[in-house]
Protein backbone atom coordinates (compact mmCIF):
# COMPACT_ATOMS: atom_id res chain seq x y z
CA UNK A 1 0.00 0.00 0.00
CA UNK A 2 1.44 3.47 -0.96
CA UNK A 3 2.18 6.55 1.28
CA UNK A 4 1.48 10.41 -0.11
CA UNK A 5 4.18 12.42 0.43
CA UNK A 6 4.70 15.86 -1.44
CA UNK A 7 7.64 16.71 -3.78
CA UNK A 8 8.69 20.08 -4.17
CA UNK A 9 11.16 20.42 -6.89
CA UNK A 10 12.52 23.99 -5.27
CA UNK A 11 15.65 24.98 -7.71
CA UNK A 12 18.22 27.13 -6.55
CA UNK A 13 18.14 29.65 -3.91
CA UNK A 14 20.97 31.26 -1.77
CA UNK A 15 21.80 29.61 1.58
CA UNK A 16 20.00 31.33 4.33
CA UNK A 17 16.52 30.62 2.04
CA UNK A 18 17.37 27.21 1.76
CA UNK A 19 18.07 26.65 5.19
CA UNK A 20 14.73 28.58 5.87
CA UNK A 21 12.76 26.73 3.20
CA UNK A 22 13.82 23.61 5.12
CA UNK A 23 12.65 24.79 8.52
CA UNK A 24 9.53 26.05 7.22
CA UNK A 25 8.45 22.63 5.74
CA UNK A 26 9.71 20.86 8.98
CA UNK A 27 7.31 23.14 11.03
CA UNK A 28 4.53 22.44 8.59
CA UNK A 29 4.74 18.99 8.48
CA UNK A 30 5.51 18.52 12.72
CA UNK A 31 2.25 20.43 13.33
CA UNK A 32 0.32 18.17 10.24
CA UNK A 33 -0.22 20.97 8.02
CA UNK A 34 1.60 19.39 5.37
CA UNK A 35 2.13 15.75 4.64
CA UNK A 36 5.95 14.14 4.42
CA UNK A 37 7.87 15.94 2.09
CA UNK A 38 10.72 15.32 -0.51
CA UNK A 39 12.39 18.81 -1.49
CA UNK A 40 15.47 18.32 -4.08
CA UNK A 41 16.99 21.80 -5.03
CA UNK A 42 20.33 23.39 -5.15
CA UNK A 43 22.48 26.45 -4.17
CA UNK A 44 22.81 29.57 -6.02
CA UNK A 45 25.50 31.16 -5.20
CA UNK A 46 27.85 28.51 -3.68
CA UNK A 47 27.71 28.23 -0.34
CA UNK A 48 29.48 26.84 2.46
CA UNK A 49 27.05 25.33 5.06
CA UNK A 50 28.29 24.88 8.98
CA UNK A 51 27.05 22.43 11.26
CA UNK A 52 24.70 23.64 14.23
CA UNK A 53 27.64 23.85 16.78
CA UNK A 54 30.69 24.22 14.42
CA UNK A 55 32.63 27.03 15.38
CA UNK A 56 32.33 29.43 12.67
CA UNK A 57 36.11 30.19 12.89
CA UNK A 58 36.57 27.60 10.62
CA UNK A 59 36.12 29.45 7.75
CA UNK A 60 38.44 31.70 6.40
CA UNK A 61 36.28 34.66 6.03
CA UNK A 62 38.55 36.54 3.68
CA UNK A 63 39.41 33.16 1.34
CA UNK A 64 35.67 32.62 1.30
CA UNK A 65 34.61 36.32 -0.14
CA UNK A 66 37.79 36.05 -2.50
CA UNK A 67 35.82 32.67 -4.02
CA UNK A 68 32.59 34.93 -4.21
CA UNK A 69 30.73 31.88 -1.86
CA UNK A 70 28.08 32.44 1.15
CA UNK A 71 28.19 30.98 4.34
CA UNK A 72 25.14 29.87 6.74
CA UNK A 73 24.72 27.65 9.78
CA UNK A 74 22.68 24.77 8.71
CA UNK A 75 19.89 23.59 11.39
CA UNK A 76 21.29 20.45 12.04
CA UNK A 77 24.98 19.01 12.83
CA UNK A 78 27.69 17.67 11.18
CA UNK A 79 30.78 19.63 9.58
CA UNK A 80 31.66 21.96 6.67
CA UNK A 81 30.18 21.41 3.33
CA UNK A 82 31.30 23.30 0.02
CA UNK A 83 27.51 23.35 -2.10
CA UNK A 84 28.85 23.77 -5.38
CA UNK A 85 27.91 21.38 -8.47
CA UNK A 86 26.00 19.34 -6.13
CA UNK A 87 22.62 17.84 -5.66
CA UNK A 88 20.49 18.18 -2.29
CA UNK A 89 17.55 16.95 -1.00
CA UNK A 90 15.55 17.29 2.25
CA UNK A 91 13.33 15.11 3.69
CA UNK A 92 10.65 16.19 6.85
CA UNK A 93 8.78 13.72 8.14
CA UNK A 94 6.17 13.93 11.91
CA UNK A 95 8.01 11.58 14.67
CA UNK A 96 4.68 9.34 14.19
CA UNK A 97 5.42 8.23 10.92
CA UNK A 98 6.52 4.93 10.54
CA UNK A 99 9.98 5.68 8.89
CA UNK A 100 11.19 7.94 11.84
CA UNK A 101 9.05 6.17 14.79
CA UNK A 102 12.28 4.33 15.78
CA UNK A 103 14.93 6.90 16.60
CA UNK A 104 17.64 8.54 14.63
CA UNK A 105 19.60 5.71 13.20
CA UNK A 106 16.45 3.51 12.15
CA UNK A 107 15.36 6.72 10.58
CA UNK A 108 18.74 7.51 8.45
CA UNK A 109 18.68 3.65 7.78
CA UNK A 110 15.33 3.42 6.36
CA UNK A 111 15.62 6.89 4.49
CA UNK A 112 18.90 5.54 3.13
CA UNK A 113 16.71 2.86 1.60
CA UNK A 114 14.78 5.68 -0.70
CA UNK A 115 18.35 6.73 -1.52
CA UNK A 116 20.13 4.09 -2.61
CA UNK A 117 17.37 3.00 -5.02
CA UNK A 118 17.78 6.40 -6.34
CA UNK A 119 21.66 5.70 -6.89
CA UNK A 120 20.56 2.49 -8.76
CA UNK A 121 18.90 4.09 -10.98
CA UNK A 122 21.45 6.39 -11.89
CA UNK A 123 24.14 3.50 -12.58
CA UNK A 124 25.78 3.74 -9.22
CA UNK A 125 26.95 0.37 -8.03
CA UNK A 126 27.08 0.92 -4.16
CA UNK A 127 29.25 -0.97 -1.22
CA UNK A 128 27.76 -3.67 0.28
CA UNK A 129 26.27 -2.14 3.49
CA UNK A 130 24.56 1.12 4.55
CA UNK A 131 28.50 2.69 4.44
CA UNK A 132 31.79 1.50 5.72
CA UNK A 133 33.08 1.30 8.69
CA UNK A 134 33.60 4.71 10.17
CA UNK A 135 36.65 6.46 8.99
CA UNK A 136 38.89 8.34 11.31
CA UNK A 137 37.55 11.87 12.42
CA UNK A 138 39.98 14.85 11.71
CA UNK A 139 38.87 18.11 10.68
CA UNK A 140 35.96 20.24 10.10
CA UNK A 141 35.22 18.74 6.73
CA UNK A 142 32.07 16.81 6.05
CA UNK A 143 33.55 14.42 3.43
CA UNK A 144 37.06 14.49 5.25
CA UNK A 145 34.67 11.69 7.54
CA UNK A 146 32.73 8.66 6.99
CA UNK A 147 30.17 7.57 9.63
CA UNK A 148 28.63 3.90 9.84
CA UNK A 149 25.63 5.01 8.42
CA UNK A 150 26.29 7.03 5.14
CA UNK A 151 26.46 5.58 1.35
CA UNK A 152 29.52 4.76 0.05
CA UNK A 153 30.61 3.85 -3.77
CA UNK A 154 34.44 2.23 -4.37
CA UNK A 155 35.07 2.41 -1.04
CA UNK A 156 34.49 6.10 -0.57
CA UNK A 157 31.65 8.55 0.68
CA UNK A 158 29.48 9.54 -1.84
CA UNK A 159 26.74 11.35 0.44
CA UNK A 160 26.47 13.23 3.72
CA UNK A 161 23.46 13.57 5.73
CA UNK A 162 22.36 15.56 8.83
CA UNK A 163 19.05 14.98 10.74
CA UNK A 164 17.53 17.03 13.25
CA UNK A 165 14.37 16.31 15.33
CA UNK A 166 12.37 19.10 16.36
CA UNK A 167 8.86 19.68 18.19
CA UNK A 168 6.50 16.88 16.72
CA UNK A 169 9.01 16.63 13.19
CA UNK A 170 11.79 14.82 11.95
CA UNK A 171 14.74 16.81 9.08
CA UNK A 172 17.11 15.28 7.50
CA UNK A 173 19.30 16.84 4.76
CA UNK A 174 22.09 15.48 2.46
CA UNK A 175 24.66 16.74 -0.19
CA UNK A 176 25.56 14.90 -3.37
CA UNK A 177 28.61 16.31 -5.30
CA UNK A 178 27.94 16.30 -8.67
CA UNK A 179 31.84 16.88 -9.91
CA UNK A 180 34.48 18.41 -9.68
CA UNK A 181 37.46 18.31 -6.95
CA UNK A 182 35.54 17.14 -3.97
CA UNK A 183 38.44 18.77 -1.76
CA UNK A 184 38.03 22.30 -3.32
CA UNK A 185 36.61 23.16 0.11
CA UNK A 186 39.93 23.52 1.69
CA UNK A 187 40.74 26.40 0.36
CA UNK A 188 38.02 28.15 2.49
CA UNK A 189 39.18 26.96 6.24
CA UNK A 190 41.35 27.75 8.45
CA UNK A 191 44.44 25.57 8.31
CA UNK A 192 47.92 26.48 11.02
CA UNK A 193 49.60 25.70 7.46
CA UNK A 194 49.35 25.73 3.89
CA UNK A 195 51.01 22.03 5.05
CA UNK A 196 48.03 21.62 7.05
CA UNK A 197 45.40 22.43 3.99
CA UNK A 198 47.48 19.93 1.24
CA UNK A 199 46.78 17.49 4.00
CA UNK A 200 43.51 17.75 4.75
CA UNK A 201 42.45 17.91 0.95
CA UNK A 202 44.33 14.93 0.19
CA UNK A 203 42.41 13.06 3.08
CA UNK A 204 39.68 14.34 1.53
CA UNK A 205 39.78 13.50 -1.46
CA UNK A 206 40.78 9.63 -0.17
CA UNK A 207 37.89 9.23 1.51
CA UNK A 208 34.80 11.00 -1.04
CA UNK A 209 34.19 10.60 -4.54
CA UNK A 210 31.63 12.76 -6.52
CA UNK A 211 28.72 11.11 -8.63
CA UNK A 212 31.17 11.98 -11.54
CA UNK A 213 33.99 10.39 -10.08
CA UNK A 214 31.89 6.88 -9.72
CA UNK A 215 29.72 7.37 -12.78
CA UNK A 216 32.52 8.35 -15.26
CA UNK A 217 30.29 10.96 -16.69
CA UNK A 218 28.41 14.11 -15.64
CA UNK A 219 24.91 12.92 -14.80
CA UNK A 220 22.90 16.83 -15.02
CA UNK A 221 20.77 17.75 -11.71
CA UNK A 222 17.23 17.05 -13.29
CA UNK A 223 18.55 13.38 -14.03
CA UNK A 224 19.34 12.78 -10.84
CA UNK A 225 16.39 14.23 -8.83
CA UNK A 226 13.85 12.28 -11.52
CA UNK A 227 16.02 9.31 -10.19
CA UNK A 228 15.35 10.64 -6.64
CA UNK A 229 11.93 10.89 -7.14
CA UNK A 230 11.70 7.54 -8.45
CA UNK A 231 13.75 5.57 -6.56
CA UNK A 232 11.56 7.00 -3.15
CA UNK A 233 8.64 6.15 -4.89
CA UNK A 234 9.87 2.23 -5.25
CA UNK A 235 11.59 1.66 -2.56
CA UNK A 236 9.47 3.44 0.05
CA UNK A 237 6.27 3.42 -1.61
CA UNK A 238 5.77 6.32 -2.09
CA UNK A 239 3.04 8.06 -4.15
CA UNK A 240 4.31 12.02 -4.83
CA UNK A 241 2.43 15.13 -5.67
CA UNK A 242 4.28 17.55 -7.30
CA UNK A 243 3.21 21.11 -5.45
CA UNK A 244 5.11 24.28 -3.97
CA UNK A 245 5.62 26.00 -0.68
CA UNK A 246 2.07 26.64 1.22
CA UNK A 247 1.29 30.37 1.87
CA UNK A 248 2.05 29.41 5.65
CA UNK A 249 5.64 28.24 4.59
CA UNK A 250 6.69 31.15 2.29
CA UNK A 251 5.18 33.39 4.74
CA UNK A 252 7.55 31.67 7.67
CA UNK A 253 10.53 31.29 5.37
CA UNK A 254 10.53 35.19 4.81
CA UNK A 255 10.61 35.17 8.63
CA UNK A 256 13.16 32.88 9.09
CA UNK A 257 15.89 34.21 6.71
CA UNK A 258 15.44 37.93 7.99
CA UNK A 259 15.45 36.41 12.24
CA UNK A 260 17.50 33.37 12.15
CA UNK A 261 19.48 32.56 8.79
CA UNK A 262 20.79 35.59 7.74
CA UNK A 263 21.08 37.18 11.15
CA UNK A 264 24.96 37.41 12.35
CA UNK A 265 23.82 36.10 15.52
CA UNK A 266 23.07 32.75 14.20
CA UNK A 267 25.80 32.31 11.63
CA UNK A 268 28.54 33.45 13.72
CA UNK A 269 27.28 30.58 16.74
CA UNK A 270 26.60 33.36 19.53
CA UNK A 271 22.50 32.74 19.25
CA UNK A 272 23.08 28.97 18.59
CA UNK A 273 25.37 28.81 22.16
CA UNK A 274 22.56 31.10 23.71
CA UNK A 275 19.89 28.47 22.72
CA UNK A 276 21.53 25.84 23.98
CA UNK A 277 22.03 27.64 27.27
CA UNK A 278 18.47 28.24 27.59
CA UNK A 279 16.93 24.63 26.41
Amino acid sequence: MSVQWRIIYSGSDDGPTNMAKDEAILSSVSQGESPPTLRLYSWKPACISIGRAQPVTDVDQTRLKSFGYDLVRRPTGGRAILHLNEFTYSVCLSKEDPIASSGVLPTYRRISNGILASLTELGVVVDNSLGLPASESYGAVCFEHRSHYEISARGRKLLGSAQMRSGGGVLQHGSLPLKGDIARICDTLIFKSEQGRESAALRVREQANTLADVLEYEAKWQQVASAFESGFSQALHIDFSNENLSTSEKQNVNLLVADKYANLAWTSGSRHLRESLSA
